[in-house]
């Protein structure tokens, strides 16, 4: 497959920026997807969206340790939903070889309003970190978390890492900084339970795929450096960004395409 040195700078550029947006806030698929669709239209959708998950899992990856290094992460709340997460991204997987997903397309951009809105009208939410579960209803309701977010990942997508924060911040508590951190251990499990199918299928681009990942780390260096010096106040600014760049995207796929 040809692809021209242009192309290449084009995915390398989309990659750093989706790895910034990820580290942040998530929703780097937003850059990097449609990138690879625009210069490989001819590539089948599967391998593209593997080569999509090997490059971000690196960038996640680096952020989670990032993170991990510099705050405390809630570790009993991350590891049950990354566990979760892992698991049912393998159903979700499945589920959309028997099910399509018009119905969640079309409700999406809805859901994501809603969640914008919320976010935005109460605005002291994330702003303090104070959970609301220890011990066994901790680990039962990240678990749960973990369940639904791994069975939308696998059989849509689109705002995975935006879904967390908003979940860890409204239900359980969390400020905008801890959420981020928890959602990029989990985000990792998604990413890494898809990667295992689409890399056993042949569906990875792997040259391109290890040019985006060097990319894609580097943009999470960036992102995560911002988020740790700005804090909660900066992600939540960014999170409300990046999920009004999903809602225009997730309606005009809905509606207008």
């Amino acid at each position: 497959m040809d692809v021209f040195l242009a192309d290449y700078l084009i995915l390398a550029i989309a990659a750093l920026l989706a790895g910034l947006m990820d580290a942040i806030v998530g929703g780097g698929g937003l850059i990097q997807i449609p990138a690879l669709f625009g210069v490989l239209p001819q590539s089948p959708p599967a391998s593209l969206f593997g080569t999509n998950k090997f490059a971000g899992i690196w960038g996640t990856a680096f952020a989670s340790q990032a993170y991990a290094r510099r705050m405390h992460i809630e570790w009993a709340t991350a590891l049950p939903a990354s566990l979760a997460a892992f698991i049912f991204s393998f159903v979700g997987a499945w589920c959309v070889t028997r099910f399509p997903p018009d119905l969640i397309r079309k409700v999406l951009p809805f859901i994501l309003l809603l969640l914008a809105l919320t976010v935005a009208r109460h605005k002291n939410m994330g702003g303090l970190h104070a959970p609301c579960y220890r011990g066994s209803r901790e680990i039962y309701f990240s678990f749960g978390v973990g369940m639904g977010i791994g069975l939308y990942d696998g059989f849509f997508g689109p705002g995975t890492g935006s879904f967390l924060i908003f979940l860890f911040v409204r239900f359980f508590g969390f400020d905008f900084m801890a959420a981020s951190g928890v959602s990029k251990v989990v985000n990792v499990f998604c990413n890494l339970s898809a990667l295992l199918w689409f890399g056993y299928s042949g569906h990875v681009l792997w040259q391109l795929g290890m040019l985006m990942a060097v990319c894609n780390i580097a943009g999470s260096f960036v992102g995560t450096r911002l988020a740790l010096q700005y804090g909660s106040g900066f992600i939540r600014k960014a999170f409300l960004g990046v999920v009004a760049l999903l809602i225009l995207k997730t309606a005009k796929d809905a509606f207008w395409v």
